[in-house]
């Protein structure tokens, strides 16, 4: 995946910055899509010289929140869903995957990048449970105060959120504890936190070089990408139960109960971990 198509189609809608890569653009990129501009293509090409394989961490990304919201909406009853930091709306959404499972399923997307807003309520003009909250995720009591999420997070029903590759964009470790700990505690209880993290596990590994030298060269584009450790990502779960196989690569992620679906490479170098919570 290192030949990628580009594509500018000259409308872009009010608030984009064409000229400075977005989170949402280059990821979305990774996944083969469409809505990027020379500035996301750049850094594209940029990480690939270092870490060829961050396109199957993006995809892998996507195979973890589709069998992660699946088996929440199969086997754990959950119709709520809470995407924080969606990203541009791509294929299999968290609502697609849901309303695949149970048709009833309530879905609201966060997001204040201005293309993913565009974007995304766009896509979702014509589906009656699904709504998309323009809003700073790093601003709890802003997002919490929203209706459709004050909606969402009425008692009765779990509710799970997700925040997939989110919270790694929020430089300060005690402030991302603080910011996970206020969703967590506005959560009825049963409610489930699914989160990915980019990891580093600090051991002088090849991973850990790897995303060193990564960190340093985006770090002019995305000042406060922040890896992590494994235990530092455990954290974030504050008081909650984390479910089986815990806090790891997400080649090893499994639905608790299960097994990957494939046996990972040997040496395969996964700089993306991620779990689930269950809150008592």
């Amino acid at each position: 995946m290192t030949d990628q198509p580009t594509y500018d189609t000259g409308l872009v809608a009010h608030g984009i910055d064409t000229t400075r890569p977005s989170v949402a653009r280059v990821y979305d990129y990774f996944l083969g899509g469409k809505d990027n501009y020379e500035a996301d293509r750049e850094l594209y090409r940029q990480i690939m010289k270092i870490a060829p394989e961050a396109p199957e961490w993006a995809r892998a990304n996507r195979r973890w929140l589709k069998d992660v919201v699946t088996w929440l909406a199969e086997d754990r009853g959950v119709r709520r869903f809470i995407d924080a930091g969606s990203g541009l709306p791509t294929a299999e959404n968290t609502h697609q995957i849901a309303q695949r499972v149970k048709p009833a399923s309530e879905v609201v997307y966060v997001d204040n990048d201005p293309s993913v807003v565009a974007h995304g309520r766009a896509l979702l003009l014509d589906n009656d449970r699904t709504r998309f909250v323009a809003a700073d995720l790093t601003k709890p009591a802003d997002v919490l105060a929203d209706p459709a999420i004050r909606q969402l997070l009425a008692p009765g029903e779990p509710v799970a959120l997700v925040m997939a590759l989110m919270l790694h964009h929020i430089a300060d470790y005690e402030q991302t504890r603080e910011i996970a700990r206020e969703y967590v505690d506005a959560l009825p209880p049963g409610s489930f936190l699914a989160i990915t993290h980019a990891c580093n596990p600090g051991d002088g590994g090849p991973v850990d070089v790897l995303v060193t030298e990564l960190a340093d060269k985006v770090r002019h584009a995305f000042p406060t990408l922040a890896f992590r450790t494994v235990e530092e990502i455990s954290s974030l779960f504050g008081e909650m139960e984390i479910l089986e196989p815990g806090v790891v690569r997400l080649v090893d992620w499994h639905v608790p109960g299960g097994r990957p679906e494939e046996e990972p490479e040997a040496g395969v170098r996964d700089a993306i971990y991620g779990g689930v919570g269950r809150k008592r």
